[in-house]
């Protein structure tokens, strides 16, 4: 008899988790452009998965490669370079953030550019959360104007 299968996790703490093993995952892609599903593969495999979202963690990933160049055409008028001369993890943290101000309109804006704030802070470069911050503020009031 198999032991039983652990409930998917749920809440803002195992979002956080998801959305931070996305980060990893998409820094890894973009570096050797690995397919989505050998990702999602290789981290929920690892032990740092156990207390995430599942779910929420394959939706990005899988939505971020997926429409990588509609999110990144959606980024371009808000930063000051192309989005692939930005330091990968700001870049990753970014293609997240603004996937689910597009496609995640259940989530609220706010949620989604503190997640990214917090995220930059604890793996970006010195004041990287500002300018992430900048960029996905400005995209919300265009995005989510409705919301605001």
């Amino acid at each position: 008899m198999s032991p039983p299968k652990p409930k998917p996790a749920r809440g803002t703490r195992a979002r956080s988790i998801a959305r931070k093993l996305a980060m990893q995952a998409l820094y890894q892609w973009q570096l050797n452009a690995q397919s989505a599903q050998e990702l999602k593969q290789q981290f929920l495999e690892d032990e740092e998965s156990a207390g995430a979202d599942r779910d929420h963690f394959e939706e990005l990933v899988s939505g971020c490669i997926e429409h990588h160049q509609s999110i990144t055409a959606a980024l371009a008028p808000f930063l000051d370079r192309p989005l692939e001369q930005l330091d990968p993890v700001e870049s990753a943290i970014l293609l997240i953030g603004m996937y689910e101000l597009q496609y995640r309109v259940d989530i609220p804006y706010r949620v989604v550019i503190n997640e990214a704030v917090d995220l930059c802070k604890r793996f970006g470069a010195t004041d990287a959360h500002k300018y992430v911050n900048a960029v996905l503020d400005r995209a919300a009031r265009e995005f989510r104007a409705a919301e605001r």
